[in-house]
């Protein structure tokens, strides 16, 4: 069965949808403005976590705590997503929520 269309072969009235929509930058200016954690896997599997703190055309940079900051090429992500905001700890009360006194 033959695709009926003009003569160039694409249906009539509709364009391809654009290879690049130009909103990486602006995604990537937000993440980064407001220091949103996020989670970048890449290629090879590997997950790594932090918040980008810089970015251009190939690369980004990525900040962590604890660890050395990573300058990861972009052709090396296959995504980056955003983490879950974590909530800052209260001075004086431990990570299970038990206050120092709590065996009065």
């Amino acid at each position: 069965m033959a695709f009926r269309g003009g003569s160039n072969g694409s249906p009539q009235g509709r364009t391809p949808p654009p290879d690049d929509t130009h909103q990486e930058a602006a995604y990537l200016k937000m993440l980064g403005e407001k220091q949103r954690p996020v989670r970048i896997k890449l290629m090879g599997g590997e997950v790594v976590r932090g918040w980008i703190e810089y970015y251009d055309r190939r690369m980004v940079r990525l900040t962590r705590e604890g660890a050395p900051n990573l300058f990861i090429f972009k052709h090396e992500i296959a995504y980056i997503a955003e983490e879950a905001a974590r909530k800052p700890r209260s001075e004086g009360v431990p990570p299970n929520g038990n206050s120092a006194n709590s065996d009065q």
